[in-house]
């Protein structure tokens, strides 16, 4: 099966605004659908996680939708292509200090609070900012090295695993703004509102072979 036939399931646990991402998803030429859904989700050929708020209440209404177990097989079992957004991507993490709660622990990560007090940066950290590539990662074909993304985060991932970093950003200090770790992407910026690189790597993923 092609890629442009492949369904693209954007989970709705109550936090993010979905529909912008899936207007993007469709203006590059991708199929999907926001759901939260045990079947649908089931059914995915691929899965975008987007969210913007506290890990702590992201995990709760994974797990009040009963999606965590669905969503673990998706991505440990059948290894399909998952992308994490924002709180998406953290949810990856094993903990958070957000909260000090357990994260679904995809990734050998962790995720962490700005630590910037003796600088003169806000937390959180928002809007535009640079992002400088290590190394490959499907997500960036066509992406130059220091391209601008949009940022709106308190928190980011502390990567014991350095190997599934794919770049990085420095805000006071460098963090992991993109990463891979096999099936499994995740960007710390929003691409839906990074204009035309955002789409790009948006493309990216849609166009992704399963």
């Amino acid at each position: 099966m092609e890629w442009w036939y492949k369904m693209i399931v954007i989970v709705d646990y109550g936090l993010g605004n979905l529909r912008a991402v899936l207007h993007k998803i469709k203006k590059v030429g991708g199929v999907a659908k926001i759901s939260s859904k045990i079947e649908d989700i089931e059914n995915a050929d691929k899965i975008i996680l987007l969210g913007v708020g506290s890990f702590a209440e992201g995990m709760k209404n994974l797990k009040q939708l009963g999606l965590l177990p669905v969503l673990t097989k998706k991505a440990m079992e059948e290894k399909v292509p998952i992308l994490g957004i924002c709180l998406g991507m953290q949810l990856f993490t094993k903990w958070s200090e957000e909260g000090e709660i357990e994260g679904l622990g995809w990734i050998n990560a962790k995720t962490k609070r700005f630590r910037v007090e003796r600088t003169n940066l806000k937390v959180p950290h928002m809007g535009w900012n640079s992002i400088i590539i290590k190394k490959d990662n499907p997500l960036l074909r066509g992406i130059q090295d220091k391209a601008w993304f949009y940022f709106v985060h308190s928190y980011h991932l502390d990567c014991e695993d350095e190997a599934i970093i794919s770049a990085t950003t420095h805000y006071g200090y460098e963090f992991p703004s993109i990463i891979m770790s096999n099936n499994l992407f995740g960007v710390q910026f929003h691409p839906e509102k990074s204009h035309k690189d955002g789409l790009t790597l948006l493309r990216n993923f849609v166009e992704i072979k399963c």
